[in-house]
């Protein structure tokens, strides 16, 4: 039997993308980045996209973007702060709409250099936005998932969630505060919640899936220019031309992204990702990296997340309301102080 990255994959044009006309998508930081590039890539395939982004202005901006380059697009966004939970609720309300055909986490804070910062509700800023935000999210987002025939939540993942793991013991990072890993550790919080997202849905008979889409080595300086988004000077294309031997722009990372909305052929726990070394090219699936196969840690860490935010979003029944969860006060939690 071959494995995923072996596997010859079946025909897909990133070019001529299948029509995906009355579906809905939210992309969180779709205002930027590898997400402006989803959301453009997705619009033009007919479907209806809505940016979540906490800076309205920027959003407009995009959303203007994406019309010019695809004329007639159904863009349109909300405001959403993924730092701020107890705005959530109101976010998913904005959208307005009966079902939801995929939600893609894409939003994410990186920072650099110390101090540690803070969500405003007191959690570390990179795991309580990529992760403890995307989680709630999903939470609130349950119903509206549960109502289409077959959603997908696609998490953006890393390749700086490859080399580390979890301590589980100091989530939110305050005994060591490191920003790189603490970083590349709440990629790999959200990309082990989407895999155990996949495992609980299927438990309780859900057709809503879980999956893992990462970019590889994608660069500002080889993305084309979308402006006033995204511009990119000759003198930045000179400087990256060697890098495209071994790298790509965002918008050819935004391309595992999109097969894994629109691509029947995806399913839920998968791992997609650029064709060469998972650094650059056409989308392909490969084989789920190593130390995400463990799904203890995966069990603590959503028990943590849980506790954390008050929401279970594998755990309300399909159509509830909100997904909230009943958790007792009194149950010990790995990580959350």
């Amino acid at each position: 039997m071959t494995s995923p990255s072996t596997t010859p994959p079946p025909s897909w044009d990133v070019h001529r993308l299948p029509r995906a006309d009355g579906r809905v998508v939210l992309v969180t930081g779709g205002n930027a980045g590898i997400g402006y590039f989803v959301a453009e890539q997705l619009a033009a395939a007919g479907a209806t996209v809505v940016l979540g982004s906490r800076d309205p202005a920027r959003a407009e901006v995009a959303r203007a973007a994406i019309r010019a380059r695809v004329p007639g697009a159904e863009v349109r966004a909300v405001p959403l702060d993924l730092a701020d939970l107890s705005s959530l609720g109101a976010a998913v309300e904005a959208l307005a709409v009966p079902a939801l055909d995929a939600v893609v986490h894409n939003a994410g804070v990186a920072l650099d250099h110390p101090p540690r910062r803070e969500t405003r509700d007191g959690h570390e800023l990179m795991f309580g936005t990529n992760h403890l935000g995307h989680f709630a999210l999903t939470g609130h987002l349950m119903p509206l998932l549960s109502a289409a025939p077959a959603a997908r939540v696609v998490t953006v993942g890393s390749f700086a969630a490859k080399s580390e793991r979890l301590d589980l013991d100091d989530l939110q990072s305050r005994r060591e505060y490191l920003p790189q890993r603490a970083y590349g550790r709440s990629k790999l919080a959200q990309t082990h919640f989407a895999l155990e997202l996949d495992r609980r849905l299927r438990a309780r008979g859900s057709t809503v899936r879980g999956v893992v889409a990462h970019p590889g080595g994608a660069l500002d300086s080889l993305t084309p220019s979308r402006p006033p988004v995204h511009a990119r000077g000759v003198g930045a294309r000179l400087y990256a031309a060697p890098a495209a031997l071994f790298l790509q722009g965002k918008h050819a990372g935004a391309w595992p992204v999109v097969r894994a909305v629109l691509d029947p052929g995806v399913d839920g726990g998968q791992l997609w990702g650029p064709r060469v070394f998972g650094l650059r090219g056409r989308p392909r699936r490969e084989a789920v990296w190593g130390h995400l196969a463990d799904t203890d840690v995966a069990a603590r860490l959503w028990d943590a997340s849980r506790e954390l935010t008050g929401i279970d979003p594998g755990g309300a029944p399909s159509g509830a309301d909100g997904g909230e969860a009943d958790i007792d006060p009194g149950e010990a939690v790995v990580g959350a102080g």
